[in-house]
């Protein structure tokens, strides 16, 4: 017969394989924490941005598929845009038709604009991502990625350009709800297409080679 202090311990040791049992496992497809070398890469290259602070809270968890490839960087931060953009653009949707009711014609007539100045931006960025994931295509020299990277920069721009005259279609608009909720999403959207330009030419840049 077992003496009582073995049998403690054996009860102890059969409650502790228990609570190990019941931790939860790690969910299926979870990206593995992000080795410091490449977090740091990231926030090193987000120094080049006008929105450092943004541009590292909006990318960091991308580092473990951008590992220090500015090129993928540059591609993560312009899918980050088109996300934020397409998101802006639903909200000017769901306020546009609430306006179209409204007295405010002032009002409805700058949400249709921004909404249209979104789709636009929204429709620059896909052409920038296709364009980015034809890099290094088979047979592609210099040349070909001078014109790329060049049709790249041009889409961010306008991409950018189109952001700004949302927010600048609502001067004459008078305060209030409306008119704040939108330059709140505007303003988000064009720090992070801004950060993503930066980065896209960042990239330019050090392909060029100094």
């Amino acid at each position: 017969m077992q003496s009582q202090p073995s049998l403690r311990l054996l009860l102890l040791l059969l409650a502790a394989v228990f609570l190990l049992l019941l931790q939860p496992a790690p969910a299926a497809g979870s990206p593995a924490p992000a080795p410091a070398d490449d977090s740091d890469f990231i926030r090193a290259s987000c120094n080049v941005t006008l929105y450092p602070d943004v541009c590292y809270a909006t990318l960091a968890r991308y580092a473990p598929s951008v590992g220090r490839d500015p090129a993928r960087l540059a591609h993560a931060a312009i899918a980050v845009s088109l996300v934020k953009a397409q998101r802006a653009a639903e909200y000017v949707s769901n306020l546009s038709r609430e306006a179209d009711y409204g007295a405010d014609r002032r009002a409805a007539a700058a949400l249709h604009d921004c909404l249209e100045n979104f789709g636009d931006a929204a429709d620059e960025m896909r052409g920038s991502l296709k364009q980015m994931r034809q890099l290094g295509a088979a047979g592609s020299g210099e040349q070909s990625f001078r014109f790329q990277m060049s049709n790249v920069q041009t889409w961010m721009s306008a991409a950018l350009t189109d952001e700004d005259t949302c927010t600048d279609g609502f001067q004459d608009v008078a305060d209030g709800p409306v008119k704040a909720g939108v330059s709140r999403r505007a303003g988000a959207v064009k720090k992070v297409t801004s950060n993503a330009l930066a980065l896209v030419n960042s990239y330019v840049n050090q392909h060029d080679g100094p």
